[in-house]
């Protein structure tokens, strides 16, 4: 036998995992997984949005990503429970770990799925099918909560059959399988045909995936450009990607925040970078990192986007200089609009080298700062991240760490939860 890949994916993971927390752990006796229900965030701190739905919500054609306020009025009996990324981290590391023991070649390609290399293991542990209702079964029984799992040759062709028939399911789609399980599918259900792909199909009259499969790759071109060569290979099931085991170097970093309200000074929205230069810069020296080019992007409160960035000359991990910068692009980039939402992103990663091209005009003494930055590192991973806060932000109703998972999504106050 050729290549074996799986993909494993947590049926509606956020949901799930709040449903099995909930029976197992908080005495709970209504299954969320059987109930129109769904995880979202807080209307009040206007991050009220679907974050996962059960699949009994599906019928009622409640989406992710869509506000609360849609969802609710598409179901007014909408049971709506909190975000607690805290719990998914610990589900997501319980079940990863199970994968591991069938094979070292792991690759987590989000906080609920998984891709496995099971080539060459049909000795150790069967069949490819009979592996992976073993490994669904375990999962179910051992942490509670329910997988898909799909077969193929390859890392595309697998994730596409895991999307088939849910929940708690294994599914193959080999490439001899793809025109009668596959072809015959709508062609936005094609992974990487979005949106914006699927209305240029739509015009060109290809509304399956078996259609894109047979249309001209040089007719997808004139109309796509290379994604139209990319789609269409997808759909003839061809991947050259393999599973890695190790995550590549990230690209960018960076950290966004919604606000509680909307911003209308200068003042106020340079502390919120500050807090979001806090946490962008913390993580890239955890990754012993720096960025060459920082940018500013602002939302206002009418969800119009703007953005501006500068490349430096000497890459940094530097807190202050990082929101030294991100304040001067702020200065340029703002007109005034009341503001929702602020971030800050990096590229042109460099590795941590101890260089900097001297500036006889600038007196600034980086090493001190970095000193500085590497102590104040080393107390809040031993105390916690408030163990130390500027004095910028006392007094302030802005979190002196902001964007990433904040802290409100992170746990959950269960004594304040209605659990039946």
């Amino acid at each position: 036998m050729g290549n074996v890949i799986f993909h494993v994916d947590v049926n509606s993971a956020f949901l799930s995992w709040e449903a099995v927390f909930r029976l197992y752990h908080k005495g709970g006796r209504k299954d969320l997984r059987n109930e129109v229900a769904a995880v979202g965030g807080d209307m009040a701190m206007r991050h009220g949005i679907i974050l996962a739905k059960s699949i009994p919500a599906k019928k009622y054609r409640i989406q992710t990503g869509e506000s609360i306020m849609e969802a609710r009025q598409k179901c007014s009996e909408l049971i709506l429970v909190p975000p607690n990324y805290g719990l998914y981290e610990r589900c997501s590391k319980a079940f990863i770990q199970i994968l591991k023991e069938y094979t070292p070649i792991v690759e987590q390609y989000s906080i609920d799925e998984c891709f496995m290399d099971m080539t060459g293991t049909e000795k150790l542990f069967g069949p490819p099918v009979e592996v992976a209702e073993q490994i669904k079964n375990r999962i179910r029984d051992e942490l509670g909560f329910t997988v898909n799992i799909g077969i193929s040759e390859n890392k595309l062709l697998a994730k596409m059959a895991s999307d088939f028939k849910k929940p708690d399911r294994v599914h193959t789609l080999w490439h001899h399988e793809i025109q009668e399980k596959m072809w015959c599918l709508p062609v936005n259900d094609l992974f990487f045909v979005g949106r914006a792909t699927t209305k240029k199909l739509l015009k060109l009259g290809i509304r399956t995936i078996g259609d894109l499969a047979k249309t001209d790759p040089a007719l997808l071109r004139s109309h796509l450009k290379k994604h139209g060569e990319v789609v269409w290979g997808f759909a003839n099931g061809i991947d050259v990607s393999i599973v890695q085991a190790v995550a590549p170097d990230n690209k960018g970093y960076g950290n966004s925040t919604t606000i509680a309200f909307d911003v209308t000074d200068a003042s106020t929205a340079k502390l919120v970078l500050l807090a979001l230069a806090e946490t962008v810069a913390a993580r890239l020296r955890v990754a012993s990192v720096r960025a060459e080019v920082i940018a500013v992007r602002i939302k206002n409160f009418e969800l119009s986007y703007a953005s501006h960035q500068m490349t430096l000359t000497n890459a940094t991990n530097i807190t202050i200089e990082i929101h030294r910068c991100a304040c001067q692009l702020f200065e340029q980039l703002w007109d005034g609009t009341p503001i929702r939402h602020l971030g800050i992103h990096t590229s042109r990663i460099k590795d941590n080298m101890d260089m900097r091209q001297l500036d006889m005009f600038d007196s600034t003494d980086y090493e001190k700062l970095e000193r500085l930055d590497a102590t104040v590192d080393r107390i809040r991973r031993r105390y916690g991240n408030d163990i130390l806060m500027r004095a910028a932000f006392l007094g302030s109703n802005i979190d002196h760490m902001s964007g990433g998972i904040t802290r409100e999504k992170r746990s959950v106050d269960y004594g304040r939860q209605k659990i039946e």
